[in-house]
C-alpha cells in the first residue's frame, strides 16, 4: 500500500492534478504519521488539524474544478515557530512570549504557501527564539531524531528536520541566521536550502538582524526547489526584499555539473573535522567528480569571521531580546541563549561598525572567490550527531564550543556574506563511530550569492548519486 504521507510533493501534485489522489486523504495520512510519532519525535509545537482539512478541502474542490492556485496546491507543509501563521500561535520555544498573542498575521513566506494553496498544518520546534542548536527549548522540551531517539537534530528548526526524516509530509519552511537550517539537516538527514539573502522575504525581521534568512528544507532536492519557487519574492514589509530572481529560480536544475569548477574546503580555513566527517565528505568531494566537475581542494580566506560573526549576533539578539521584554524573564529563558544579554555589554559600537566592516570584507573575498570557483563544498558540520543532553560547559563562552572545540564552524560565515548554501545528507556514521552508528553525517554545498540554480543543480545532481532512506527506527 503507498504511504500517502511519505510521498514527495511532486507526486502529491501530480496525483491530484490526474485524479488519482486526493489533498484531503493525503493530510489524513500526514497527520496519522504525526500522531504516529509525535509521542517519540515532539517535532511540532502546535498542530491545526481544522484550519488543515478546510485548506485541504477547498485544494480538493479547486481541483475538481480544474482551477488549482499553483504547483504545489494541496501540497501539506509546517512553518517553523519563529514565523507568524495565521490562526496559529508563535511562541518562538520560549516560555516568555505570550500564547495570546493575535494570530492574525502571516510571514511571508507562509502567506505565499498558503496564496499557493499549500495545506498549512502545524508549527514545528524550535530552539528558544533559535538561538541555541543544542534540539531543546524550555517551552517545548527536548525533540528527537528518528535515526536515534537518544539523539537529536540540532537547531533551531530542529522539528522541521524530524518532522521530514519520519516521514511527516515532505516539505518545511523554516529560518536560519548561524546554520539553523542546514544544521537541522545535517543531523536529520534530510536537505535543507538557505537561500541568498532576501531572496525570501523576512518579516518580522529575524532577532539576528542582517544574519537571518527564510527558507525551505525537504526530503528531496525536487521537493524543496519547488517550495523554493513558491516562497520567494518581495515583500513590502521586509526592507532587505529582492525582486523575484526569475532567471535563477527558473533555471532548470537537472543539467548536472559536467564542466562546473568546484572548490572543496574540509576545513574552511579554520577548525579540522572528525575524521569520520572527513571521510564522508572527501567521499562527496570524489563524487563530484565522477559526474564531470572539476574539484580542487582549496581553502577561501575567513580570517577574522569569528570575531566579526561575534559580535553581530551577540548585539543583534541581545537588542532584540531586550525589545521583546525577554530580559525581564530571563529566568524563564535557557541560559545558552539569554547570557548574550550579559556578553553584549562588552561590545561598543565602534566593535559593532568594525564587525559590519569586515562582514562586506568577508562578502567582496567570497565574490573574488566565485570568479575562479563556480560552487564551494565544505562539512556542513564538524562532528556527527550529538546526543540529547550535549550541551557548551561553563567554560564555553559561544553556542559553538564544547570544552573549548568549535563542533559547528562552516555554517554561519554564509550568513554574514549573504551566500546561498544548502545542506545535503551524504553519508551515515559506521559501527566505529564516535556515536551511535546510522547517524546522517551532512555535506554543504555553498554557491555566489543570487546562484541558487547552482547549489539546487549539485545538490540535485549529487542526490542522483548516492543511495538514501529514511530512518526506520521511528513507528
Amino acid at each position: 500500500m503507498t504511504d500517502l504521507a511519505s510521498l514527495s510533493a511532486i507526486a502529491m501534485a501530480d496525483g491530484f492534478r490526474t485524479g488519482t489522489l486526493s489533498p484531503v486523504a493525503v493530510l489524513d495520512a500526514v497527520l496519522a504519521r504525526l500522531d504516529a510519532t509525535e509521542p517519540v519525535l515532539n517535532a511540532f509545537a502546535h498542530v491545526d488539524r481544522v484550519g488543515a482539512m478546510i485548506a485541504a478541502r477547498a485544494s480538493e474542490a479547486r481541483y475538481r474544478d480544474g482551477a488549482p492556485l499553483g504547483p504545489l496546491d494541496g501540497v501539506p507543509v509546517s512553518v517553523k515557530d519563529m514565523l507568524p501563521t495565521i490562526g496559529m500561535p508563535t511562541r518562538k520555544g520560549s516560555c516568555t512570549t505570550d500564547p495570546d498573542a493575535p494570530q492574525d498575521a502571516d510571514a511571508p513566506a507562509a502567506a505565499r504557501a498558503r496564496a499557493a494553496g499549500m495545506v498549512l498544518f502545524g508549527k514545528t520546534t524550535t530552539t528558544e527564539f533559535g538561538g541555541s542548536p543544542y534540539s531543546t527549548s524550555p517551552l517545548t522540551g527536548d525533540t528527537r531524531s528518528p535515526w536515534n531517539t537518544a539523539y537529536g537534530c540540532a537547531g533551531s528548526s530542529m522539528g522541521a528536520a524530524a518532522q521530514l526524516a519520519a516521514g511527516v509530509g515532505p516539505l518545511a519552511i523554516a529560518n536560519d541566521a548561524s546554520g539553523s537550517i542546514r544544521m537541522p539537516a545535517s543531523f536529520g538527514g534530510v536537505f535543507g536550502l538557505k537561500p541568498t539573502f532576501g531572496m525570501v522575504a523576512t518579516w518580522p525581521s529575524s532577532s539576528a538582524g542582517i544574519l537571518g534568512h527564510t527558507g525551505p528544507m525537504g526530503w528531496s532536492v525536487d521537493d524543496t526547489a519547488a517550495l523554493l519557487q513558491v516562497i520567494a519574492g518581495p515583500d513590502p514589509r521586509d526592507p532587505y526584499t529582492l525582486p523575484r530572481q526569475a532567471q535563477i529560480l527558473d533555471s532548470d536544475i537537472g543539467d548536472g555539473v559536467k564542466g562546473l569548477r568546484i572548490a572543496y574546503s574540509p576545513t574552511l580555513g579554520l577548525v579540522a573535522p572528525d575524521p569520520e566527517v572527513r571521510a564522508a565528505t572527501d567521499a562527496a568531494a570524489a563524487t563530484f567528480e565522477t559526474l564531470g566537475a572539476s574539484v580542487e581542494q582549496v581553502d577561501p580566506d575567513f580570517s577574522g569571521l569569528i570575531e566579526a560573526y561575534d559580535c553581530l549576533r551577540i548585539s543583534f539578539r541581545a537588542a532584540s531580546y531586550r525589545a521583546a521584554g525577554a530580559g525581564a524573564k530571563r529566568d524563564q529563558m535557557d541560559e545558552l541563549v539569554a547570557r548574550v544579554l550579559d556578553q553584549s555589554r562588552a561590545y561598543s559600537a565602534d566593535d559593532f561598525i568594525a564587525a559590519l566592516r569586515h562582514r562586506e570584507v568577508l562578502t567582496a573575498r567570497m565574490q573574488q572567490f566565485h570568479e575562479t570557483y563556480d560552487l564551494l563544498l565544505t562539512p556542513t558540520l564538524a562532528v556527527p550527531p550529538q546526543r540529547l543532553g550535549t550541551k557548551p560547559g561553563p567554560q564555553d563562552d559561544h553556542w559553538y564550543l564544547i570544552d573549548g572545540r568549535i563542533w559547528a564552524p562552516y555554517c554561519f560565515g554564509f550568513n554574514l556574506t549573504q551566500q546561498p548554501a544548502a545542506s545535503i545528507p551524504c553519508a551515515l556514521t559506521g559501527a566505529d563511530s564516535t556515536e551511535a552508528p546510522d547517524l546522517p553525517i551532512g555535506l554543504q554545498i555553498v554557491g555566489a550569492r543570487f546562484r541558487d540554480d547552482l547549489v539546487l543543480r549539485a545538490a540535485r545532481a549529487f542526490e542522483g548519486a548516492r543511495d538514501w532512506r529514511r530512518p526506520v527506527v521511528v513507528p
